[in-house]
């Protein structure tokens, strides 16, 4: 049985995980009441080629909500990439031992494939299963038109609080509809 969810969300230059990098990670443990166990948060270096890329042609990055060159500056002082893996698979071994982890969050496949790609390590520490926020959606909208509105914020700390937040909107709502 799982006793914590280990929820991640990944920034990244796009979507496909064999050509794209990763710019960032923010990992938060959580108890199944939502309670905050521990976090981790950290931009990944990037060199410079691929970060002239993402000011001057990725059309995903175009709309970033910060200050763009700010950012490219934070990913190119970033912690390389196994540095990053290493010490999420240490908060793993401090906070789950041998359970493994869960995965949650928002659409979380697709930060799956990028950790199976980029950190493959990391992923052998991950339970096959998921939370994946994302279904609840699909489950909620499809089922009782309840639409759930979060803010696209593209910072992966900020990206996990709503993904935490949405499915506790779902479960309040659930418990204040229940019938007998």
């Amino acid at each position: 049985m799982p006793t914590k969810l280990l929820w991640v969300d990944l920034e990244m230059t796009g979507l496909d995980a064999t050509s794209d990098v990763i710019l960032e990670v923010a990992a938060e443990i959580t108890d199944f009441q939502g309670n905050k166990l521990a976090s981790y948060s950290q931009i990944v270096h990037q060199p410079d080629d691929i970060l002239r890329e993402l000011l001057n042609a990725n059309p995903w990055y175009e709309n970033y909500p910060e200050n763009k060159a700010e950012f490219i500056r934070k990913c190119a002082e970033g912690k390389p990439s196994y540095e990053v893996e290493n010490e999420l698979i240490a908060l793993l071994a401090e906070h789950f031992g041998d359970e493994p982890a869960i995965l949650a969050g928002n659409s979380i496949y697709n930060d799956r494939n990028f950790m199976k790609h980029w950190w493959p390590k990391l992923d052998q520490k991950l339970h096959y299963r998921m939370l994946d926020v994302s279904s609840w959606k699909v489950f909620m909208q499809g089922k009782y038109g309840l639409n759930y509105e979060k803010q696209d914020v593209h910072r992966a700390y900020d990206d996990i609080q709503a993904s935490i937040a949405e499915l506790q909107y779902y479960e309040t709502w659930l418990k204040q509809h229940a019938t007998d």
